[in-house]
């Protein structure tokens, strides 16, 4: 298992090498007037894409977060369920008497 986590490591390291050396045009960058640079067409693919992949996390801990919120109205929820049928399994029962 190893060796396979080894070669695909490998295998996307050759692809961001190769990658970088097909892609070194230089992009302009404005916004506004607020930012003015001229970066390499690479870098700026890089970027966005582990921007990308931090957004898309943070929004994942935000929905981990309701669904753990959920989980434990939930199980507050069973708790209390529980509770009441082992309450009502207590109780008398009623016997019918036959006429």
């Amino acid at each position: 298992m190893k060796l396979i986590y080894t070669v695909v490591i490998m295998l996307i390291v050759v692809f961001v090498i190769t990658f970088s050396l097909e892609n070194t045009a230089p992009i302009p960058l404005k916004y506004y007037g607020f930012v003015n640079v001229i970066a390499k067409s690479y870098l700026v693919i890089f970027i966005s894409f582990f921007a990308g992949i931090i957004i898309a996390g943070l929004m994942d801990v935000v929905v981990r977060f309701r669904l753990a919120r959920t989980v434990k109205r939930l199980n507050k929820k069973i708790v209390e369920m529980e509770k009441k049928l082992s309450e009502s399994e207590n109780l008398p029962m009623a016997v019918e008497t036959e006429p």
